[in-house]
């Protein structure tokens, strides 16, 4: 088996980003964690993440946080969008992998299957 470098940004908390953690371990991989809730994302990082993914800001936003209605970000640009997002890391939908062989958002677990 080929060596797989990998990245989880990850929330201990979050059931969905515990499995993709148990998932990249299932497949021999063990992957550097960031707890991007202790280690917020700078605004480049996060940008390059939802490109890499091939998403919108909008579809990396965690839609269901209370924090997203309260701050009315339905409304907003995906500036300001992004901008709450690298200030209140919570709003940002996980988990983000990367690995060599690119970016996803494990949501659905199976996105990553791609990348492993």
């Amino acid at each position: 088996m080929t060596r797989v470098d990998a990245t989880i940004y990850h929330n201990p908390r979050c059931s969905t980003s515990r499995k993709a953690l148990q998932k990249l371990r299932d497949a021999g991989i063990e992957p550097t964690v960031v707890k991007y809730l202790d280690e917020p994302y700078t605004t480049e990082q996060l940008t390059g993440l939802i490109a890499d993914a091939g998403l919108t800001v909008r579809q990396a936003a965690r839609r269901r946080e209370s924090l997203y209605s309260e701050l009315g970000l339905e409304g907003k640009s995906d500036e300001e969008m992004l901008a709450e997002m690298v200030t209140h890391p919570i709003l940002v939908e996980r988990p983000f992998v990367v690995t060599d062989k690119g970016t996803r958002l494990a949501r659905p677990l199976e996105a990553l299957d791609e990348i492993l």
